[in-house]
Order: C-alpha cells, then sequence, then structure tokens
C-alpha cells in the first residue's frame, strides 16, 4: 500500500477565490486507480518556505508526494526550484515522458518546468495546475508508481 501526498500550490485557492479542483482530480483519480491507496491532500500557497517545509516535514510520511501548480512560468511559479532544494537526486526522465506526452494534448506543454526528485526514500513529482494537464499527467504516472518506489527502496531489481 503507498502512501501518497499530494500539494496543491495555489495563492488563490488557497484565499478561497476558487476552489482547488487538480488537487481533488489528482486525489480521486489515484484512489480509483488503487483503492488499497493511502491518498491525503494539502492547500498552500505558492510560497516558497511553505513548500519547502511541507515537502521537509512529510518526506519521511509519505511513500509519494505529488505537487499540483506552480511549474509555468509566472512571478509566482516556485514549485519546481523548492522541488530541486529539497531533493537528494533529481529523475529527469519522469518530467521529461510528462512533458513528451502531453505535447500530444496541448503545445503549450513546453512551458512547464516540473521535475521530479527524490528525498530520503520519498518520490516527489511536480504536475501542472490545470485540471486537465494535471488529469492527464496522474493518469501517465499511475502505472509507475508502485515499481518507482519498490526499485527506491531496493526490491525492484
Amino acid at each position: 500500500m503507498l502512501a501518497i501526498l499530494v500539494i496543491t500550490c495555489s495563492d488563490r485557492a488557497f484565499r478561497g477565490e476558487y476552489e482547488d479542483l487538480s488537487g481533488v482530480e489528482i486525489s480521486a483519480l489515484l484512489k480509483e486507480f488503487n483503492p488499497t491507496w493511502k491518498v491525503e491532500r494539502r492547500l498552500i500557497p505558492d510560497d516558497r518556505d511553505t513548500l519547502a517545509q511541507y515537502l521537509l516535514d512529510f518526506c519521511n510520511d509519505y511513500d509519494v508526494i505529488i505537487t499540483s501548480g506552480g511549474t509555468g512560468i509566472g512571478p509566482r511559479d516556485i514549485t519546481p526550484e523548492v522541488t530541486r532544494s529539497i531533493c537528494d537526486r533529481e529523475l529527469p526522465g519522469i518530467a521529461e515522458m510528462l512533458r513528451m506526452k502531453s505535447l500530444s494534448e496541448t503545445p503549450y506543454s513546453v512551458f512547464s518546468r516540473g521535475l521530479a526528485g527524490v528525498r530520503g526514500s520519498t518520490l516527489i513529482i511536480n504536475l501542472p495546475g490545470s485540471l486537465k494537464a494535471a488529469r492527464f499527467c496522474t493518469q501517465q504516472l499511475m502505472p509507475l508508481l508502485e515499481h518507482g518506489i519498490r526499485m527506491l527502496k531496493g526490491d525492484g531489481h
């Protein structure tokens, strides 16, 4: 059973200006894909210190942390930089795959800067914040997660 935390990074959703649709969708898709997975959600502002603290605080409690939002080129989009700063190792293949597959959906995926990496025994993956992109990327990731965690824990070979 995987333990997965979904963190939505959005100033406007955090302030209640609109509902966090991407985090809800990612969580629902993960639970539907494998009902035994423990999936929890958090909603935070696009704030460097807050995201760093959440990632550091929850890495020991979850196998996978998926972030949604903050991966674009806007002035408050800081998720990849924060993720990079706390990861022990990057996993460029995940982000490359998501961008490559997303190109079949929209040419705008070239502006996504999301990355993936590892801290300790936790896999951290940045997804875009748009509902359509979050849904599409989650669908690409779901079949890979258990194998990735087995590998990370030394059981995947």
